[in-house]
C-alpha cells in the first residue's frame, strides 16, 4: 500500500458519522439495538436449526450457513462503529481499515453465492424431488458451502490487492462509516481508473453470476408450480421460495446500486444511506423474515422451547 513519503497515513478518520452532540446518544442506542437484534437473531437460528432434527435439512443447513454469515457481516462492522458513534475522534488505523474491508468483501462475496445455493437448492427439491436427496446430500452440501466460502474469501484478496495497491497522500479522511471500496478510491491520490474497471468485473461476476442462477432457478421452479393442479400445492411451493426473494431483492438492490453504478454517478451521500440498510439492518432483516415467513422455524423454536422447559422442569 502506497503512501507519500512526505504525508505518511496511519490512520483513516470517519466523517460519516453525526456531529451534533444530541444525536450521539439516541443514535447509539438504535445501532446497539439493531445489533443485539443481529446477534440473538442469527445465533438463535442457527441454535434452533441445530437442536430440532426435523430442520436438518439441505434447505435449513444452508440457512445456518447465511445466519453465520449475517453474524459474522455485522460483527465486522457494527463495533467499531458503536464505539465511533460516542468517540471524539473516529478513527480507524490504516491495517484496521484494510482488514474490515478484507472481511466485509469476502463475507458479502460469499452470501451473494449462498443465495444462489440456496435457490439451487429450491430448484432441486420442486423440480426434481425424486433426486433431492442424491443431488443435494450432506456431503454435497458441505463442498458446496464450503466452495462459496473460498471463492468469496479469494475474491476478496483480489478487492483487497487492488485497493492496496493504491496511493493514499493527500487526505485521510474518508466520508463514510466503515472502510468500503467506493470511498476509499475516491480518497486515492493514484489513478483509480484501472482499478475501478478491475472491481467492477470482479464484483459484476459475482453478483450477477449468483443473480443468473437464481434468475434460473426461480424461472424452472415458477413453470414446475404453474403445473401443480392443487392450490394448496402451489401454496406450499411457493411459500418455501417466498422468504428466499425477498431476502435476495433487498441483498441485491442494495449492493448492486453501490458497487454497480459507474464512477460519475457515485453520491456520497445517498450511499451511505444505501450502505448502512445493507451493511447494519439487512443482517438483522434476515433471521426475521426467515423465521416470520416460515412455519417451520415457528413450529422448531416451539419444539425446542418446550423441551428445554421440560428439561428444566425435570
Amino acid at each position: 500500500m502506497a503512501v507519500d513519503n512526505n504525508s505518511e497515513i496511519f490512520e483513516f478518520i470517519f466523517l460519516g458519522f453525526p456531529d451534533q452532540p444530541e444525536l450521539k446518544i439516541p443514535i447509539f442506542t438504535l445501532f446497539l439495538l439493531i445489533y443485539i437484534i443481529t446477534v440473538v437473531g442469527n445465533l438463535g437460528m442457527i441454535l434452533v436449526i441445530r437442536l430440532d432434527t426435523q430442520l436438518h435439512t439441505p434447505m435449513y443447513f444452508f440457512l445456518s450457513n447465511l445466519a453465520f454469515l449475517d453474524f459474522c457481516y455485522s460483527s465486522n462492522i457494527t463495533p467499531k462503529a458503536l464505539e465511533n458513534f460516542l468517540s471524539e475522534r473516529k478513527t480507524i488505523s490504516f491495517m484496521g481499515c484494510f482488514i474490515q474491508m478484507y472481511f466485509f468483501v469476502a463475507l458479502a462475496s460469499t452470501e451473494f453465492i449462498l443465495f444462489g445455493l440456496m435457490a439451487y437448492d429450491r430448484y432441486v427439491a420442486i423440480c426434481n424431488p425424486l433426486l433431492y436427496t442424491s443431488i443435494m446430500s450432506h456431503t454435497q452440501c458441505i463442498k458446496m458451502a464450503g466452495g462459496a466460502f473460498t471463492a468469496g474469501f479469494l475474491n476478496s484478496i483480489i478487492h483487497t490487492t487492488l485497493v492496496g495497491t493504491l496511493s493514499f497522500c493527500q487526505s485521510n479522511e474518508i466520508n463514510h462509516f466503515f472502510c468500503e471500496i467506493p470511498p476509499l478510491l475516491k480518497l486515492s491520490c493514484s489513478d483509480t481508473s484501472v482499478t475501478e474497471t478491475l472491481v467492477f468485473i470482479c464484483a459484476g461476476i459475482n453478483m450477477l453470476g449468483s443473480l443468473l442462477i437464481i434468475l434460473s432457478s426461480y424461472m424452472y421452479i415458477l413453470s414446475a408450480v404453474l403445473q401443480i393442479n392443487s392450490s394448496k400445492g402451489r401454496q406450499k411451493a411457493f411459500s418455501t421460495c417466498i422468504s428466499h426473494l425477498i431476502a435476495v431483492t433487498i441483498f441485491y438492490g442494495t449492493t448492486i446500486y453501490v458497487y454497480l453504478q459507474p464512477s460519475s454517478n457515485y453520491s456520497e451521500g445517498q450511499n451511505k444511506v444505501v450502505s448502512v440498510f445493507y451493511a447494519f439492518v439487512i443482517p438483522m432483516l434476515n433471521p426475521l423474515i426467515y423465521s416470520l415467513r416460515n412455519k417451520e422455524v415457528k413450529d422448531a423454536l416451539k419444539r425446542v422451547l418446550d423441551k428445554n422447559s421440560f428439561s428444566h422442569l425435570m
